[in-house]
């Protein structure tokens, strides 16, 4: 399973590719926060600019209700807390941000079992799944209900169009709900160029992630089915999400949403990890490890040359014995910075 060693903190800046919660705030996002800083206006959404952006969400989404938060763990464990009772299960990929990345987030606060699938590539399929079924109906066995996705996945992947249909019908088929966990929604839906919409529609709950897309602490959880809608804004009142201030985090989702600013966002970040992984491309002792489908790029490398590059740039190591490392590219990524990197990257790695 990949685990992602985290780089010492650093007293300087060194030029980063390690992830895009490394970016800023997109300067129209930070107008937004800032045109929202006006007067008085009711707390707890009961503004303009939360009605707004939520009903701007619904359309975009085909969603029955909109519901902001302020970090990606918080919208996976919303989400899935709508769809759990307390003895049942969910199944996710062993290299899922839920499982891998969220501290047990999701164990500790609604006391689910996780149930976790080795996959080649991040991705879940019907077969997968099927083979965690076993045990329905045993009371000495956790119930699996929902099936946890990413899309984009851990790796960097991005479920088909026709895969999502798949997965959907297989989950309906066999009574268990499909969430799907969209830190990275925006840069899958530029892969596939689709709509938002393409992607929620199999799905009974999802995410829209904000913060690596330009925003500042804002995610969104898109309630599909009508009737989990009740019980939505009590789960994450009591789970410490309702901003008093959501007029700010609303206002930067109207602003992303503006002109689809969010796919702009998404369709340049993945572009400079296609120009990363063709500079790259041929250089001895590098092989990319996924294929490069949103704004990651996965390599294996030899240990001198990671040590090499990190003297002046910052990434993550994905799984350290392998020699994968992860390279991430942002809204604000520029040319000259992945030309930079990949010349560094063939510098350090000498045939």
């Amino acid at each position: 399973m990949p685990c992602c060693r985290y780089p010492e903190p650093v007293d300087t800046q060194p030029r980063s590719f390690g992830s895009d919660n490394h970016a800023g705030a997109h300067p129209e996002v930070v107008r937004a926060i800032a045109d929202a800083n006006a007067g008085h206006v009711p707390a707890y959404g009961a503004d303009p600019w939360t009605a707004t952006a939520a009903r701007s969400l619904r359309e975009a989404f085909g969603a029955s209700e909109a519901f902001f938060v302020f970090t990606g763990t918080a919208a996976n464990v919303l989400g899935i807390s709508l769809l759990l009772r307390p003895f049942e299960a969910v199944i996710c990929a062993d290299s899922s941000h839920l499982n891998v990345d969220e501290c047990g987030a999701a164990e500790r606060v609604l006391g689910n079992k996780l149930i976790a699938v080795p996959t080649p590539d991040g991705k879940l399929t019907p077969e997968l799944v099927a083979a965690r079924l076993g045990g329905r109906g045993d009371e000495h066995r956790a119930q699996p209900r929902v099936v946890e996705i990413a899309q984009a996945t851990e790796c960097g992947t991005c479920y088909t169009l026709a895969e999502l249909a798949q997965l959907g019908e297989f989950c309906r088929a066999q009574g268990l709900y499909l969430y799907i966990d969209g830190a990275r929604l925006a840069n899958a839906a530029a892969h596939l160029r689709c709509e938002l919409a393409d992607l929620a529609r199999h799905a009974d709950v999802l995410s829209f992630g904000g913060t690596k897309n330009g925003a500042v602490a804002a995610e969104a959880v898109l309630v599909m089915r009508e009737d989990l809608v009740p019980a939505a804004a009590f789960h994450r009142k009591q789970q410490m999400q309702l901003g008093s201030k959501m007029r700010f985090l609303a206002a930067q989702f109207t602003a992303l949403l503006e002109d689809k600013l969010w796919l702009r966002n998404a369709q340049h970040a993945n572009a400079m990890a296609q120009r990363l992984a063709s500079g790259i491309a041929g250089v001895p002792g590098v092989r990319l490890r996924y294929p490069v489908q949103s704004n990651a790029v996965f390599a294996t490398l030899a240990p001198g040359h990671i040590a090499a590059l990190r003297r002046d740039w910052l990434f993550y190591t994905w799984d350290e014995p392998g020699g994968v490392v992860r390279w991430m590219t942002a809204f604000d990524t520029t040319p000259e910075e992945v030309d930079e990197f990949a010349a560094a990257v063939r510098s350090s790695c000498p045939g």
